[in-house]
């Protein structure tokens, strides 16, 4: 008997389509399709220090992103409890490890900390921004993008009734 109906999280190891890792893939390909954009700019305002820092922080923003759809894809196969769990528990793990890398790497005379830090925080809100314009909320379909026509007459209000005055 499943613990929570409603919920499909029985049968998720080889069956299905892990969402998880689509979106997250989405959000490493964009990270890499601002990189050059990024690097070259902090590059120019704080020289080849801050060139490396933003490599370096674009990267582990985008092995958060994959570990996080990774640890999710293995908890969704378990059950919701493992789901939550790992949620919670790889969210409060990866920021530990965020800082620790940040702070072993302190040490390392190429690395720019103010860069290294700011890129870290400004590409995982930026990507995250950047990916909500193109996730689906619909529950038949999470995860996907919606068409252009669907988007278009949901914009012109297409569907909607319209109130007519009355005459008295």
């Amino acid at each position: 008997m499943d613990p929570t109906p409603g919920v499909a999280t029985a049968g998720r190891l080889g069956a299905g389509t892990a969402y998880e890792s689509q979106v997250a893939a989405d959000l490493a390909r964009r990270a890499a399709i601002v990189a050059p954009l990024v690097v070259v700019a902090l590059g120019l305002a704080r020289g080849v220090d801050g060139a490396v820092s933003a490599v370096v922080g674009l990267v582990l923003v985008a092995l958060n992103f994959l570990l996080a759809a990774r640890l999710i894809g293995w908890a969704a196969g378990k059950s919701i409890a493992a789901v939550y769990g790992t949620v919670m528990g790889g969210y409060v793990l990866r920021l530990g490890a965020l800082l620790g890398i940040v702070i072993g790497l302190e040490r390392v005379p190429w690395i720019d900390v103010p860069v290294l830090v700011i890129t870290i925080a400004v590409a995982h809100l930026a990507l995250l921004v950047w990916e909500m314009r193109y996730v689906s909320l619909s529950l038949a379909a999470p995860g996907l993008k919606p068409t252009t026509t669907r988007r278009h007459t949901a914009l012109a209000g297409a569907g909607r009734p319209t109130v007519q005055p009355t005459k008295e």
